[in-house]
């Protein structure tokens, strides 16, 4: 959600449980929040973490994602494929997650904060309201939340150090990810 502002503002989040998504690599599936099962085009396994890349059937938006999985940093990175006519204003959104690794089946738990990064301009953090509201709900732990706010914070000043190139910050960590030219 992202923050509005004027006579129109929302004061209440939408809250809602942690969102859970399943990877599974052998079937070649993604169960998303909402337990829809979708097909999976690509499934890589690197030593830091997992390719996900996937047609999006019937959304007036998106065509396509690609994602990467990271455990050891604690986020899901994705690039969105517009349909022909449409272009996004940035390149990527990153959701902060728990990353449950499996030999068949990734897990993610959604930790409610993500950022769009807007290669070399800036970066944006969207859904702290959610975050927090989801801790006075009960819904999300403290310990989990602050993980989730010290990951934010390690992120953007990673992403600020690096010129809001993702991949080069990235690429200190240990973790090369690959993009299609879908």
């Amino acid at each position: 959600m992202t923050a509005q502002h004027g006579p129109t503002a929302q004061t209440t989040p939408h809250i809602h449980p942690p969102k859970v998504e399943l990877f599974d690599l052998a079937a070649m599936t993604n169960t998303d929040p909402k337990g829809f099962v979708r097909a999976v085009r690509e499934y890589r396994v690197e030593p830091f973490g997992l390719y996900v890349a996937r047609d999006v059937i019937d959304h007036p938006s998106i065509s396509a994602l690609e994602s990467w999985l990271l455990p050891g940093i604690g986020l899901r990175i994705t690039h969105w494929f517009d349909p022909p006519g449409q272009q996004r204003d940035y390149e990527f959104y990153v959701d902060v997650v728990r990353i449950d690794v499996g030999p068949r089946c990734w897990r993610t738990v959604d930790h409610y904060l993500d950022l769009v990064v807007r290669t070399g301009r800036g970066v944006d953090v969207l859904d702290t309201d959610e975050l927090l509201a989801a801790v006075v709900a009960g819904l999300i732990d403290r310990s989990a939340a602050e993980a989730a706010l010290a990951t934010t914070y390690r992120t953007l000043v990673g992403l600020a150090r690096h010129g809001y190139r993702l991949d080069s910050w990235l690429s200190t960590l240990g973790a090369s990810p690959t993009w299609s030219q879908h």
